[in-house]
C-alpha cells in the first residue's frame, strides 16, 4: 500500500538531508597562472641601482676591456652599465626588459670581482654559475706578520714563479689573487674552504711539500664525492 505523497514529504523531513557523500561534488575551478614579476614590477616601478668603487690601480685595466665587460652586462643579461669617471665608480641598473631581479646582483659581482684583480674569462663564471663565490681575506687575519716575515709569507703563497699558486688553484678548481697583503679566491663555497685552508697552513709557516700531499688527499676526496 502506497503512502500519500504529504506522508512521504514528512517522512524525509523526519531523516533529514540526505548525506554529503550523496551529492556530486563541484568541479573546482581552474588554477590561475600568473606571469611572472619583471624587476621593475616587484619594486613598485622603482628601478634598482647598484654602483661599484674602481681602484686607482684598475682604471687603466677598466678602460683597456671596456667593452668585454660591457657586452654581456648589457646584451645577455639585459642590465644598463656605464662608467661615471667622476665619481670613480661603475654603475649598474635594471631595465623594463630585465629577465630577472638577481641578474642585477651577479653583474655587481662580476665588476667587483674583475676590481679585485680577476681576469674578465674567470670573472664571467660568475655571470653564467650561480653556486660562485669571491671570500676575500688579509695575511694579518691569520697571523701577525711585519717586515721580512711578511715578505717571505707572501713568497710562500705564489711559489717560484706562481708555482704554488697555480698549484692550489687547479687542485681546488678556484682562481687565487694575491695583491699585496690581501687575498680573494674565486669559486665554489667547498673549494674555496680547501683552497683557503691550504693558503693559511702556507701563512702559518707548513713547507710547500706538506700543503701538496694535503692537497692531493683533499682533492682526491673532493673527486669521489662529485
Amino acid at each position: 500500500m502506497e503512502l500519500p505523497a504529504s506522508s512521504a514529504a514528512m517522512e524525509t523531513e523526519a531523516n533529514g538531508p540526505p548525506p554529503s557523500s550523496a551529492v556530486a561534488p563541484s568541479a573546482a575551478p581552474p588554477k590561475p597562472l600568473f606571469q611572472a614579476l619583471k624587476p621593475h614590477e616587484m619594486s613598485d616601478g622603482k628601478i634598482q641601482f647598484r654602483k661599484v668603487p674602481v681602484p686607482p690601480n684598475r682604471f687603466a685595466p677598466l678602460k683597456k676591456n671596456w667593452m668585454e665587460i660591457y657586452t654581456p652586462i648589457y646584451e645577455q643579461m639585459k642590465v644598463d652599465i656605464r662608467m661615471n669617471l667622476k665619481a670613480k665608480r661603475v654603475e649598474l641598473k635594471t631595465r623594463h626588459d630585465t629577465p630577472d631581479v638577481s641578474h642585477l646582483q651577479k653583474c655587481a659581482d662580476f665588476v667587483n670581482a674583475f676590481m679585485l684583480g680577476f681576469d674578465i674569462c674567470d670573472a664571467l663564471a660568475l655571470l653564467r654559475l650561480d653556486d660562485l663565490y669571491v671570500d676575500s681575506f688579509e695575511i694579518k687575519d691569520v697571523k701577525t706578520l711585519r717586515g721580512e716575515h711578511l715578505s717571505r709569507a707572501i713568497g710562500r703563497l705564489s711559489g717560484k714563479g706562481g708555482k704554488t699558486k697555480f698549484a692550489i688553484e687547479n687542485s681546488t678548481r678556484t682562481r687565487i689573487v694575491i695583491a699585496d697583503t690581501k687575498i680573494h679566491i674565486l669559486g665554489s663555497f667547498v673549494n674555496i674552504k680547501v683552497a683557503r685552508d691550504s693558503l693559511c697552513s702556507l701563512i702559518l709557516g707548513s713547507p710547500a711539500g706538506k700543503v701538496y700531499s694535503k692537497l692531493r688527499a683533499v682533492s682526491a676526496r673532493l673527486a669521489e664525492q662529485y
